[in-house]
């Protein structure tokens, strides 16, 4: 009897212009168009491992090991149901494919890397998903089709279904169907981009991004200001940037948007506080750097959380990691995948060392770091690597 399964990863991915706040919460449709930057899935993934079975009671869900609830109607179920007919459609047009839309699902699902930690799990999770079952099914549809189905599960998991520079068009159309994510540019076209992500905590936060935003969207004068006056402009002007790979505008945009998007978190009711002391010193010592540098040459930015992601170029990582590295000694020791000569880098003359308290932060005040580069979409893997045994049910990860 023939075994339906497929396995995928997918990859983080970190925006340069953030996605904040719904116009459609069921459909998450945004106030906004966003960009981001994929992430190597060699360092930071999830991987989600789909099998279908006449055998199975019902659709199924492990992540990390542990059993989720699908609920009727929640995200991960909309997801489903949705590549589910696509499917049915594919059998009734073609009497010869086997009818496994009508058969559950159980997924395994793991994520290398904390989730719920501001890391956008959800994002790569759903991406994961979407792909995993796409294979499965065999669909034909493009990742930019896909990405309707994935963005009605997590919104930023419709950009993770592209590698290199993604751009998510808010779109107009009431139902959703113009809300989609499209590739600005490949890995290929700019490699040299690095990122170093700061662990400043690895907890769960206070406020989740949901919610957060939409107390936002209820609460902010300033978001409508930051939606019609400041992001338009700012994606055309970033994607230029891309394009031209002219780093120092893509630097540039990158930090005022991640301090405009907080600036609007500060501007709801109550105010929403995802930076902490540490979050900022990291914004203290990029400026530092860069004034020192005499041009931008890292970009911080902060997503709905206190971990800072540090963009540069890879000639210049040394430098970010030198600094980084002496002002905020870490637990674990740093992994330097890449294997750089971090410590006899030359950090700019006249770098001003008071931007953080005498001596640097406590160890552990950034508790890891993680250094990777802009990274490929999804990648099919072969049954070898499936989180599934024989039976269907999760294997046990070491």
């Amino acid at each position: 009897m023939a075994t339906y399964q497929a396995t995928a990863s997918a990859p983080v991915n970190i925006a340069c212009i953030k996605y904040w706040g719904k116009r459609n919460t069921k459909l998450i449709l945004p106030t906004n168009s966003s960009l981001s930057v994929t992430l190597d899935q060699d360092h930071l993934r999830s991987t989600t491992s789909s099998r279908a079975d006449a055998s199975f009671e019902k659709d199924r869900l492990w992540l990390n090991g542990k059993e989720e609830e699908i609920e009727r109607d929640g995200r991960l179920w909309v997801c489903i149901d949705a590549l589910r007919k696509w499917r049915q459609e594919m059998e009734q047009a073609d009497s010869g494919l086997d009818k496994i839309s009508a058969y559950h699902v159980h997924f395994a699902s793991h994520n290398n890397f904390p989730t719920a930690a501001g890391l956008a799990s959800s994002a790569s999770g759903l991406a994961a998903l979407v792909a995993s079952l796409s294979h499965l099914y065999s669909l034909p549809q493009t990742p930019s089709q896909l990405s309707l189905v994935a963005r009605q599960g997590s919104g930023s998991a419709c950009r993770s279904l592209f590698g290199g520079y993604v751009a998510w068009r808010m779109g107009e159309k009431e139902d959703g169907s113009d809300s989609l994510a499209e590739e600005v540019a490949s890995r290929e076209h700019w490699p040299e981009m690095h990122a170093l992500i700061c662990v400043v905590s690895d907890a769960k936060k206070g406020t989740s991004s949901t919610s957060g935003m939409q107390r936002t969207v209820q609460t902010s004068p300033l978001l409508q200001h930051r939606i019609k006056e400041v992001v338009p402009g700012r994606m055309d002007d970033i994607s230029k940037a891309i394009r031209e790979k002219d780093f120092e505008s893509f630097a540039k945009i990158t930090m005022r948007d991640s301090n405009s998007f907080h600036a609007v978190c500060l501007d709801t009711e109550p105010p929403i506080f995802y930076l902490n002391d540490v979050s900022r010193s990291v914004i203290a010592v990029v400026e530092e750097l860069n004034r020192a540098a005499g041009k931008p040459i890292a970009a911080y930015t902060f997503d709905a959380g206190p971990n800072a992601v540090i963009y540069t170029l890879e000639e210049n990582m040394p430098k970010v990691l030198n600094l980084i590295n002496r002002f905020f000694p870490q637990e674990a020791s740093f992994a330097n995948p890449f294997k750089m000569d971090w410590q006899s880098a030359q950090v700019p003359e006249g770098f001003n060392t008071k931007v953080v308290p005498e001596g640097g932060w406590e160890k552990g005040a950034v508790k890891s770091l993680i250094h990777t580069r802009v990274g490929d979409g999804p990648r099919k893997l072969d049954d070898g690597e499936s989180l599934l045994n024989e039976d269907g049910m999760p294997k046990t990860l070491n």
